[in-house]
């Protein structure tokens, strides 16, 4: 079935808004930089706003509000000296398309699968100069049953997951006659590193920062970027997620005191079940790729509606026979280990090693994370408040992700049912990916 599109409009602040550069912090500018898209999908019922253009009308109104607030969002991106940007808050304002989907919105998860899923998304030309790019674009998609979809997609070098959710959570209280809830807080230099000084060695261990992929002989980078990849949604039961806590914690607290979270837990699941679906030998080195919210590890912590990048990504490492031949614990304590040494001096430390590299570039990902086999990336949604998204005609049906085809790449998050359950997307080499499913699920005792 083919989408036509019935508009496409450009979303201004509605009122005037500061017109300056804002610069960006370092964490704003490594790691993935291109946009981030996510969906929410809403069933027709009986109190569905009409006429049609009702839903639309509101949408555009609401945001052009949200706009004034989160004016940074309307602005664009500027690229200067040494792989570096700036944001020019210049009121260009946000892509809004409309579109018409002749199907029913009767099997999300099917549709989530199907060839059609990414029409669904507004497409980001990235051969337009940055300097004119949208920061922001969004797509309402009507469907044959009167249901829709509401797809946003924003630039990672302007906020992090949090910030964006935020911003979304913001723009649907005013969708529904609200007053903003919290008032975004704009300045970067919370995190953003002093003048540049001679370039000096870091004064912690900011190995993050050297290559990821520790590939032997044995593994081949470009040929296994080549490989086919597919995507799958894996659920855990709450039963299967206190069985892998017991498994980690071996009925005993972990070294810091602390019995391993959820996410350390089935973190190092995931890595150590990669481990066995590529049939790793055992010296080979592997890492996991953990993303860390600052924003309460800071001292003072930063203030509330940061709007912005700040998270950092840590490494943990070890070789698979370790992973693969030891208890899980020893995979979650590898994971503890990474996060915990995220303090106040640590990010310091890494801003100012960041702030005084001649060229970013290489610590950016253009085109994604740069994981892959023998690695992961585990990212946690865990915390996040990503479902009960009500623009005024009640809350989402199914919340989801855009692109998510990165061998290795995964994201942890809550069932919506709100039970405890967990669900884990996953996109894994075709040639592992059953391999991996089994030890998944046969690997719980």
């Amino acid at each position: 079935m083919v989408i036509s599109f019935k508009g496409c409009y450009t979303v201004k602040p509605a009122e005037a808004t500061s017109n300056d550069t804002l610069p960006l912090s370092e964490l704003d500018q490594i790691g993935t930089i291109i946009h981030v898209p996510t969906i929410y999908f809403y069933q027709s019922t009986l109190n569905w706003l009409s006429p049609p253009h009702t839903i639309t009308n509101t949408l555009r109104d609401s945001l052009s509000r949200a706009l004034v607030p989160f004016y940074p969002l309307a602005g664009r991106l500027r690229s200067i000296a040494g792989g570096r940007l700036v944001l020019d808050c210049n009121a260009e304002g946000v892509l809004f398309f409309e579109a018409e989907y002749e199907a029913k919105l009767d099997n999300i998860d099917h549709l989530t699968q199907s060839p059609e899923y990414h029409c669904l998304f507004p497409s980001v030309d990235y051969n337009i100069p940055i300097h004119e790019l949208p920061l922001m674009l969004v797509q309402l998609t009507r469907f044959k049953c009167g249901g829709i979809s509401l797809s946003l997609t924003i630039s990672h070098a302007v906020v992090d997951g949090p910030s964006a959710l935020y911003f979304t959570s913001e723009w649907a209280r005013l969708a529904r006659g609200e007053p903003l809830g919290t008032v975004p807080f704009l300045e970067r230099k919370v995190l953003q590193g002093g003048d540049p000084r001679p370039q000096t060695s870091p004064s912690l261990d900011n190995s993050e920062y050297n290559p990821l992929l520790v590939l032997p002989e044995q593994l081949d980078s470009v040929e296994e970027g080549k490989k086919e990849n597919t995507v799958v949604t894996l659920n855990l039961s709450t039963t299967q997620v206190e069985k892998l806590k017991n498994m980690a914690n071996d009925g005993k607290i972990s070294d810091s005191g602390h019995a391993y979270t959820r996410y350390e837990t089935v973190a190092g699941h995931i890595w150590r079940c990669a481990c066995k679906a590529r049939e790793l030998k055992d010296e080979q080195p592997t890492a996991i790729a953990v993303w860390v919210d600052l924003r309460n590890r800071m001292n003072p912590p930063l203030p509330q509606g940061y709007l912005g990048n700040a998270i950092l990504d840590v490494i943990a490492r070890s070789h698979a026979g370790e992973l693969m031949n030891k208890p899980l614990g020893y995979a979650s304590r590898r994971i503890r280990q990474a996060i915990n040494k995220v303090t106040d001096t640590y990010v310091k430390s890494t801003i100012e090693f960041l702030r005084n590299q001649h060229d970013l570039t290489r610590f950016q990902a253009i085109e994604g994370p740069l994981i892959g086999n023998p690695n992961v990336e585990v990212v946690s949604w865990l915390t996040l408040p990503i479902y009960g998204i009500d623009f005024g005609w009640g809350k989402e049906s199914y919340m989801g992700l855009g692109a998510h085809d990165c061998d290795g790449d995964s994201i942890v998050l809550q069932n919506p049912i709100g039970d405890g359950s967990l669900m884990v997307l996953l996109c894994l080499q075709v040639a592992h990916m059953d391999a991996f499913k089994r030890h998944f699920y046969e690997d719980i005792i």
